[in-house]
């Protein structure tokens, strides 16, 4: 029997009497990418999720197939996934949490750390906005109270703006590097001057869901940061450059004495032995990887490039997609792509990021902003 949408949507109308947490109701409703509609002649190609095109590596699934016991719960603490990403990242095992993606490893921590403190009063997360959808979701969640920090025009994090949010209730802050879903990364000397306005006992979490694509040399790398600093906490997955964003499997790094603390909230078994054995194999054959992800750095780079020879004004793409500040016209643009069987994520009256996919995809959206009038131009 099939469920359909209606019957998703009765069954969420709650039994009389029976309410939820009175935040639940004040929380966004998470948007996935849809996917591409078909229209006849057209090979259709989904832009809209961020997810890699390309299937996870042979020897990826290789070792999946390898690893049939599904019966068997898997091991608590990913052991060997640790062990692994240890040696490769050249960091104690200890530090390494895994999670089921890099949101399953930040609704840990944020479970951990954040919420209502003794005297019933709301701890703060502060974030930049727009950035990742589910930060407002999440942090609603946990108990805390969401601090939105407008991005500059150009898709930047202002840093200096946060740095000013912070105050004595705060106990995260939020830096997505590339920031999704506008592209821009943070350096190094705008992460550690930012650090520097901050109180030691706020943690701060660099969200780096992107960094297999980033190619700018003055980039963060929140490893480095992570070891100068007792209270950065690091957030990677295997969803986006290895291609395993089905099998849920990310991680946090950070000190022993947050570890110590964020083990006893890690939800037990959330990363499966198939997620687990395929991490593995990725970062294992990660030089294999690494010529697959350089070719969609490739396409990025002509698809940028073909923007900008169109006169289109784009903030800088670090990740696997390109932003469009469409402003009121980002309902139109995404009706337009789908009549060319693409799917992209329209947010609301703001713009439209498109994710980088196959060959034949990048090229049909150029032509489509080829014959769009109405976006952002340079001057």
């Amino acid at each position: 029997m099939t469920t359909t949408e209606n019957d998703i949507n009765a069954a969420s109308v709650p039994a009389p009497g029976i309410r939820p947490r009175p935040v639940v109701d004040r929380l966004p409703r998470y948007a996935a990418g849809k996917p591409p509609v078909v229209i006849e002649g057209l090979e259709s190609y989904k832009l809209s999720s961020n997810e890699n095109p390309f299937p996870p590596l042979p020897s990826v699934l290789e070792a999946i197939s390898a690893h049939p016991n599904v019966n068997r719960y898997p091991d608590p603490l990913a052991t060997a996934l640790r062990t692994e990403l240890a040696s490769f990242l050249d960091v104690p095992a200890e530090d390494i949490v895994t999670g089921a993606g890099s949101l399953g490893a930040l609704n840990q921590l944020l479970a951990t750390f954040t919420g209502q403190n003794e005297d019933g009063v709301q701890d703060e997360v502060v974030y930049p906005w727009r950035s990742f959808e589910a930060y407002p979701i999440s942090v609603g969640l946990s108990g805390a109270r969401d601090v939105q920090v407008p991005l500059r025009s150009d898709g930047h994090h202002d840093l200096d703006a946060m740095a000013a949010a912070v105050t004595h209730r705060t106990k995260m802050v939020l830096l997505c590097t590339p920031n999704n879903p506008t592209g821009p990364v943070l350096t190094r000397d705008e992460v550690e001057g930012f650090l520097a306005k901050v109180p030691e006992d706020v943690i701060v979490v660099i969200d780096e869901a992107y960094e297999d694509f980033v190619r700018d040399p003055g980039a963060v790398n929140g490893v480095d940061v992570y070891r100068r600093h007792q209270n950065v906490v690091v957030l990677r997955t295997f969803s986006k450059g290895a291609g395993l964003a089905g099998l849920r499997v990310g991680y946090s790094i950070s000190h022993p004495h947050l570890t110590q603390y964020l083990r006893v909230a890690a939800v037990p078994f959330a990363v499966s032995q198939i997620a687990e054995q395929a991490a593995v194999a990725s970062l294992r054959h990660h030089s294999e990887l690494v010529e697959r992800i350089q070719a969609l750095v490739a396409e990025r780079t002509r698809v940028v490039g073909g923007l900008k020879a169109l006169g289109w004004d784009i903030p800088q793409a670090e990740g696997n997609f390109v932003w469009l500040a469409l402003g009121e016209n980002t309902p139109e643009f995404a009706v337009l792509a789908e009549q060319q069987a693409l799917s992209v994520r329209a947010f609301g009256t703001e713009g439209v990021r498109v994710t980088i996919g196959e060959a034949e995809a990048n090229s049909r959206f150029l032509a489509l902003c080829a014959t769009y009038t109405k976006g952002p131009r340079v001057s």
